[in-house]
């Protein structure tokens, strides 16, 4: 919210008050308290009115300070709130003395300066990361309401990002940012996710601990400044050190939840009846019959709303009239291999047998004079579920518990945005931080009847708030058959994994709108390249034969190419549920010392080795940044060299994916399914191999990989029966002419082979055999090790 008129007035209106200097210190036990006049204290008539700022400072674990800055403190205790997570051994330093006070988190410092001038300073590592300065921290009425602002400096050249699944610039200067979750599609400043935090590419991220409204003004009130402020009596942040942003991800993820793993099949394609489309079993086994004769991989079918009857949503009935066995039919596709997820949202019409259940029962929410809140927007005289009432989530999951039992595997959670505030809760919650934080609930609810029953529970869900990142998979919702629209989710996915968030999906061709047949393969290319992936649309189906006979070549290309690549994305996945760091990452997570990354949003990584540029366009033409080294195309095999800019014209069945210079890429023996035993067969593709070691864990197995000068020396630790070592780029090797070896553990025989034209030259190898492989040299093992010489 914006209170100023320019540099020197406020809005007409508005009133304001800030700490003009310390007055007072309280340190004790890891906190600190001060407390501040608001105007010059030249005499004891000055302290007869106010009013007068209290600023505590606290540290849950290192490199997070919490600020809390209070006004009037006797207020009820209010909630929701976010359940953040502390470290209970940790306790920080507090340091007092006549320059200030300082509180030291870890390598992170606040520090507040005594004195006329009004300052608090965040430091780390002997440098100023940002600081709150006068007419930073105030207390602004506007027209009778009450709020609590902060305003953080911003350095020449700081970036923000996040704030959840934002749809415009990925960098955040400049725009104002209402956390406040809406159903507005993908092409506007509503999001779906809000959350409030942000990262830069300073050092330092800010979260702001308030479930409900926070209103931030990036480099947008005050060009030099990021403000923030909520309507009340008070506000707390924390800001947290990284220095670099994965490690603000990782200490921002342990304060407010790490994502929970998705089970291996959810990262296999996912395919959906779509939305308004009609369909019966009839219709769904045409379309899983037409993918099994085409050789298209399929892991998941979605049953999309009308899987229940018109008006009935949600009564978690099957529609009799086209499902008339649904367990026989459920039980038919899990025959064939097949998961099956099903739509809900948390909304009960009023023509489902549920409302008045759910009223009768209390519920359901109501509006302050008793009668149960209605409107007839989505469905007619539709109610919502009052997740905060035990009994009312009790009484949800047992809905979901019979679908379950019939042989349902997952949930796709709809809706739960546009939450009314003229309620109340059963348990008394603020109705307007309840606004967002009501996702929450409902994701929560369905993760947890969910995993129960398996210990590796997914949803598919489409709001979000601060923690909800515990609960994947989320996706980015309704966006458009357009490639502008296909921009727009790439960038809000980006903006979603700088919030926090692991993992990440959208609709394949768009969701409103039939895409042409140039889009859907293109929308193809990044679907599969992207965390988890779905054909889904609105009003028309998805499957790729509908489109041309190229769709169908497109589709089985990059779905197999991502079931190869799964021992690869595994391990991702695996570091985005242990150390909170996105499976989809934008540029300026892996490089920030790069200010060539710093603005990139039509490109990313996938995980910490592949490089990602989808195409924007008919003709195939992309522009993309490669960051310093040598860079290998790993669908062409070319080698780019950065740092520089790059200009591609891509057919339909390639697009840019680059693997990173000293990578050991993963990669799968099978490529018809997602979950398999990843190391077994597995082929470790060595690309641009520099001196040193590395360590790639596959499945159960741990490959140390070492090269010093012209040797390479692989050892397995629980080595698979079948593995292989592709040194991409180190030579081919004519067919037969490497010699076997006597196998076994790598200090057995030796084969050698000349390479061909541009090769190594002459290669040694000793515990296992040179086999022919276009892309370099190539060698079989049958035991736990290998040795390679005469590498270049």
């Amino acid at each position: 919210m914006k209170f100023s008129d320019g540099y020197w007035l406020l809005r007409p209106g508005v009133e304001a008050a800030h700490p003009t200097g310390v007055h007072d210190v309280t340190a004790g036990d890891g906190e600190v308290v001060v407390h501040a006049a608001t105007h010059p204290v030249r005499h004891r008539g000055d302290m007869l009115k106010g009013p007068m700022v209290t600023l505590g400072f606290s540290s849950p674990m290192p490199d997070v300070v919490g600020v809390r800055i209070t006004h009037f403190a006797g207020g009820a205790p209010e909630h929701p709130s976010f359940g953040l997570s502390a470290d209970p051994a940790h306790e920080a330093k507090v340091v007092e003395d006549d320059a200030g006070v300082a509180l030291t988190s870890g390598s992170l410092t606040a520090r507040v300066r005594r004195g006329s001038e009004w300052r608090v300073d965040f430091t780390a590592d002997g440098r100023l990361l940002t600081s709150s300065g006068a007419k930073g921290i105030g207390f602004m009425t506007l027209d009778g309401v009450h709020h609590v602002r902060e305003q953080l400096v911003l350095g020449v050249g700081h970036a923000v990002y996040g704030l959840g699944e934002r749809f415009g610039p990925l960098v955040k200067n400049g725009q104002t940012v209402d956390v406040w979750n809406a159903d507005g599609g993908t092409s506007s400043e509503q999001a779906y996710k809000n959350v409030p935090f942000f990262l830069t590419n300073a050092g330092y991220g800010v979260f702001v601990n308030h479930p409900g409204h926070v209103s931030f003004e990036v480099g947008s009130e005050a060009v030099s400044k990021v403000g923030f402020s909520v309507e009340g009596q008070s506000l707390e942040y924390f800001l947290v050190y990284g220095p670099t942003p994965r490690e603000i991800l990782r200490k921002y993820t342990a304060l407010t939840g790490r994502p929970a793993l998705p089970p291996a099949w959810s990262f296999g394609l996912w395919l959906s009846t779509s939305f308004t489309t009609s369909y019966d079993e009839a219709t769904v086994t045409g379309f899983i019959d037409g993918m099994a004769e085409r050789d298209l991989p399929l892991s998941v079918f979605h049953f999309d709303c009308f899987w229940m009857r018109e008006f009935h949503w949600c009564d978690f009935e099957w529609d009799p009239r086209t499902f008339p066995d649904p367990a026989g039919m459920l039980a038919r596709l899990r025959e064939r291999g097949l998961r099956v997820s099903v739509w809900i949202n948390p909304y009960i019409a009023q023509r489902s047998p549920l409302f008045a259940e759910g009223a009768a029962h209390g519920y359901l929410l109501r509006r302050p004079s008793g009668e149960v809140w209605q409107w007839d927007l989505w469905q007619p005289g539709m109610a919502l579920v009052d997740f905060t009432n035990p009994a009312a989530r009790a009484w949800y999951a047992a809905k979901l518990e019979a679908l379950l039992d019939q042989g349902v595997d997952c949930f796709k959670t709809d809706f739960g945005e546009r939450v009314p505030t003229d309620v109340v809760y059963h348990d008394g919650s603020d109705p307007h931080r309840m606004h967002n934080y009501y996702t929450f609930l409902y994701n929560r609810t369905v993760f947890d009847v969910l995993r129960k029953r398996h210990e590796d529970a997914v949803v598919f869900a489409r709001s979000a708030t601060a923690g909800s990142q515990q609960f994947p998979v989320h996706w980015g919702g309704d966006c458009e058959a357009t490639y502008e629209s296909m921009a727009e989710s790439l960038r809000g996915g980006l903006s979603l994994g700088l919030s926090g968030f692991g993992y990440w999906s959208h609709d394949i061709g768009g969701f409103e709108g039939t895409p042409t047949p140039a889009l859907f393969k293109r929308w193809i290319a990044f679907g599969l390249l992207s965390s988890h992936s779905r054909l889904h649309g609105s009003g028309s189906y998805r499957v790729p034969w509908l489109f041309d006979e190229e769709s169908v070549d497109v589709l089985r290309r990059f779905a197999k190419l991502k079931l190869s690549l799964m021992p690869y994305l595994d391990a991702a996945a695996r570091q985005a549920a242990a150390e909170g760091v996105p499976m989809m990452r934008a540029m300026v997570v892996e490089f920030p010392d790069d200010p060539g990354c710093a603005h990139l949003e039509r490109q990313y990584m996938l995980g910490d080795d592949l490089l990602v540029a989808p195409v924007f366009s008919d003709e195939g033409d992309v522009s993309y940044y490669v960051p310093e080294g040598a860079w290998t195309h790993l669908l062409t095999g070319e080698v780019v060299h950065g740092p520089r800019w790059v200009r591609d014209r891509c057919d339909f069945l390639t697009a840019p994916v680059l693997v990173r210079p000293d990578t050991i890429l993963p990669v799968g023996a099978v490529d018809d399914r997602p979950d398999y035993d990843y190391a077994e067969g597995v082929t470790l593709r060595a690309y641009q191999l520099a001196e040193g070691s590395h360590t790639t864990v596959v499945g159960g197995t741990t490959f140390r990989t070492v090269r010093a000068g012209d040797q390479v020396r692989v050892e397995a630790e629980n080595a698979p029966s079948r593995w292989r070592l592709l040194l991409v780029g180190a030579g081919s090797v004519g067919a037969g002419s490497g010699g076997a070896g006597s196998g076994g553990t790598g200090s057995g025989g030796a084969g050698s082979g000349e390479a061909g034209s541009g090769g190594a030259g002459s290669l040694e190898v000793a515990g296992g055999e040179v086999i022919a492989h276009p892309d370099g040299v190539l060698v079989e093992v049958g035991g736990a090790a290998v040795t390679v010489h005469g590498v270049r």
